[in-house]
């Protein structure tokens, strides 16, 4: 009776009653600040704007993150892991693509790739490739500061969850404010764990 938008819902639509409705209803039965992962959704899938493959695949995690903690409330008649398989599915078969595209780029560019290499060693990094290669140098940098990122979360990741873990199993632990819930651990490992296969695919190539 009292609904934002009454059915039948666009997903744009279903998007803004989230919004909406979120800290009367929503927030109550699930985590409050999954609000960020309904905004990101509504910014991406409403908006007309286009979406590149690494954005897909961080909308997909964001529907996987979603739907797990919906999934604590009831499964929805089956609906709800249904939904969730067809994501995790449409999610691996992207990052398989991605990774044979990945191969296939490299063999096909082995020798491009040694002389990028090449042209990173700090040696070899003069005035005049500057000059001539700015864009390079930008975005070497860039990639750079994205694997650094990674790393470091992988890394504070770890050591939340290892808090979290060693607090529940010892009883004598010094008490320290909860940071996340168990499911949010649980989520935050199967992230953990997809981040990792990744940096070891990546260094592996």
């Amino acid at each position: 009776q009292i609904l934002y938008l009454k059915p039948p819902w666009t997903l744009g639509n279903l998007l803004k009653c989230y919004k909406k409705h979120w800290m009367a209803v929503f927030g109550c039965i699930v985590p409050r600040s999954l609000l960020s992962t309904i905004e990101c959704l509504y910014k991406h899938l409403c908006t007309g704007k286009p979406v590149d493959e690494s954005t897909m695949r961080m909308l997909l995690q964001e529907s996987k993150r979603l739907f797990h903690a919906f999934s604590s409330r009831s499964d929805y008649n089956g609906v709800l892991p249904q939904a969730y398989a067809e994501v995790n599915k449409l999610h691996q078969t992207l990052t398989e693509v991605r990774g044979n595209l990945s191969e296939d780029i490299m063999v096909l560019s082995e020798n491009a790739v040694f002389e990028k290499m090449e042209a990173m060693t700090p040696n070899l990094q003069n005035c005049e490739e500057e000059k001539l290669h700015p864009g390079f140098h930008v975005a070497q940098g860039n990639r750079h500061q994205e694997i650094w990122s990674v790393l470091e979360g992988v890394w504070n990741t770890i050591n939340l969850y290892s808090i979290e873990i060693f607090q529940k199993l010892d009883t004598n632990a010094v008490t320290m404010t909860a940071k996340s819930s168990f499911e949010e651990a649980f989520l935050g490992l199967q992230k953990l764990l997809a981040a990792v296969n990744d940096v070891h695919e990546g260094i592996s190539r």
